[in-house]
This record gives structure tokens, sequence and C-alpha cells, in this order.
């Protein structure tokens, strides 16, 4: 596969990206939570307090499995319920410190990994990632403030 060259096919593209994000993801293994769990706590530390079904309808899972996640998570001080202050029958899920601390622990992980990879390219190579990247994370971005 030459990811290098200007005909690179998609399927090429997303073959190097699933390795890449593979390899990052396998990189962070402080506190040994599972991909879901991971993920939620992300968007919870970016986004803030949510409900269960705001939260499994963002990761694309259902809301039994999300409420499943969130107790092991709760149960392990990562995350915890509290009352919504805009309606009191709600209840919203949000991030403790521990759980923020062990986020960002393993986001350091994954970010070394990814610096790993990057510092074994060519200096070309190396800048061409470094503009990509960003510029594929803003068109993300872009695609989801749409209507």
């Amino acid at each position: 596969m030459d990811t290098g060259s200007p005909e690179t096919s998609g399927e090429d593209l997303i073959i190097a990206v699933e390795q890449m994000v593979r390899y990052v993801r396998q990189s962070a293994t402080t506190g040994g939570l599972s991909i879901a769990a991971n993920a939620a706590l992300g968007r919870l530390s970016r986004e803030g307090p949510q409900r269960l079904t705001e939260l499994a309808r963002a990761e694309n899972v259902s809301q039994p499995n999300m409420t499943q996640l969130v107790t092991r998570m709760e149960r392990a001080g990562l995350v915890r319920r509290v009352a919504d202050r805009t309606d009191g029958r709600g209840v919203l899920v949000e991030v403790t410190d521990t759980g923020l601390e062990l986020f960002l622990q393993r986001r350091a992980e994954r970010a070394e990994a990814l610096e790993r990879l990057i510092a074994e390219l060519s200096e070309p190579e190396q800048r061409a990632v470094r503009i990509a990247l960003p510029a594929l994370a803003r068109v993300i971005r872009e695609h989801r403030e749409r209507p």
C-alpha cells in the first residue's frame, strides 16, 4: 500500500486510518477502560453532563447498554448521576474528577503513541500529517454543525 501516492484509494486510506486508530487505542492502558467507557468519559468531559438517553444516542448504543455502562463507571467512581436542575424529574450523568483524570491520562497515552508513529516518518510526511489530520478534524466538526 503506497499511502504517499496521489492515486491512493479511499479504501487504502480507510485501512490506514483503521490501523492507526487501533494502534493508538491499544496504547491507552491506564484504568483498563473499554473503548465505549473511554468514549463516554470523553464526551462527558468535552460536553458536560448529559441525560442517559442523549449519551446513548450520541455514542450510538442502546439505552439499556448505556445504563449498564454508566452503572459500571459509577461503581468505579468515574461518573455520578445528578439531578437535572432544569427538570426536577430528570437525571444527568457527569464525569467525576477521578473520571476526568483517568480520561486525560489515557488521552496523553494515545497522544504519545501517535507522536511515536509520526516521529518515524520523514520530515515531509510529518508536515503532511500535521496539516492533514487537523484539516480532517475541522471538516468533521463542520459536518456535525450542519443542520
